[in-house]
């Protein structure tokens, strides 16, 4: 009895491998969509489709994006959560908005670790960490020194709260131990004039979004959140070497509808590393301001895991969770 049972087990494992191999060796037949959180032209819908563009020369089947936008991204991550977990969907995500949803709402469409086959780590954008030049900071030291002393502490510009740049500075504010006002805008157009003129004390942008301002000298910047340094703003320190080692924010990558037979996530994984060397996508994110960085989906399970549980903390210290 004991050896047939054995025997009834070994089966199930071989024909479950054999499925599995089956459906990586047909993989992809038909059309792969990734889904992006976002509205079009944004920087991660911009870099979703300069991906889909190399994908679709390598990978045997056209590669388009859909956007998906609304509730902080969380639309799109539901609809790849619920899409048939065959590989042919596929969602690319800011990882701290990803996390940041689910642990601030009571309720989630979405489960941001179970829900999702990880498959790899794609880029990061380059945050700078921007104040008006009047400002008396010239260093991020500096800006920390001047917010011990100011009363009230330092003003930070928020695109809203609990998004990324919330959360970002929320972190830095724990690890400096610096105290922190966050003056939260509807948008980033009122929040970048209100930087410039020095009504708050900093703010979190990309290169490209104010690039002018660094240019005209009405910002300067004090580090540059990125796994090195970026060439257009050389003199500028990253967070890790300033000590900050952990990954503070603005990682993005892509992952699979859970219960994506292990092979087709792996296949996935070595598309879009394979794409990620391509030539032209390297220049173009060059260009704006988005350093590469893959992973293995096991690295980026943990990647995942470790930014859920620091989310979930953040949000817990600065009582964001909603009721």
């Amino acid at each position: 009895m004991f050896r047939r049972s054995l025997a009834g087990m070994a089966a199930i494992a071989v024909a479950a491998w054999f499925c599995g191999s089956a459906a990586a060796q047909g993989f992809p037949s038909k059309q792969i969509t990734i889904i992006v959180g976002l509205a079009p032209g944004g920087i991660t819908d911009v870099t979703a489709r300069i991906y889909a563009d190399a994908l679709s020369k390598s990978i045997g089947q056209r590669v388009v994006v859909e956007n998906r936008a609304g509730a902080g991204g969380a639309i799109g991550a539901a609809a790849v959560q619920n899409a048939p977990p065959d590989g042919h969907t596929v969602l690319i995500f800011s990882g701290s908005q990803h996390m940041a949803v689910p642990a601030i709402q009571a309720t989630a469409p979405y489960e941001p670790i179970k829900g999702f086959a990880p498959v790899s780590l794609l880029f990061h954008i380059a945050t700078l960490i921007a104040v008006p030049t009047e400002l008396p900071a010239k260093d991020l030291a500096g800006l920390w020194a001047y917010g011990k002393k100011k009363p009230g502490g330092l003003s930070f510009g928020s695109p809203g709260v609990g998004t990324p740049s919330h959360l970002m500075a929320a972190r830095l504010a724990k690890a400096s131990g610096t105290p922190m006002q966050y003056v939260h805008y509807r948008g980033g157009g009122p929040m970048m004039a209100d930087l410039i003129t020095g009504r708050v004390d900093f703010a979190l942008s990309s290169f490209t979004a104010a690039k002018g301002q660094f240019q005209e000298k009405k910002l300067r910047a004090l580090a540059i959140d990125a796994p090195k340094r970026w060439d257009a703003m050389a003199d500028v320190p990253t967070l890790s070497e300033l000590g900050y080692k952990d990954k503070v924010a603005s990682w993005f990558g892509v992952a699979a509808p859970a219960g994506t037979p292990p092979e087709i996530v792996k296949r996935l994984s070595e598309e879009f590393v394979k794409a990620s060397r391509d030539p032209a996508l390297v220049k173009r994110l060059a260009d704006n301001g988005t350093p590469i960085e893959t992973t293995t989906p096991e690295q980026m399970a943990k990647l995942m895991a470790e930014e859920w549980r620091a989310t979930v903390a953040l949000v817990k210290d600065l009582d964001l969770k909603q009721k």
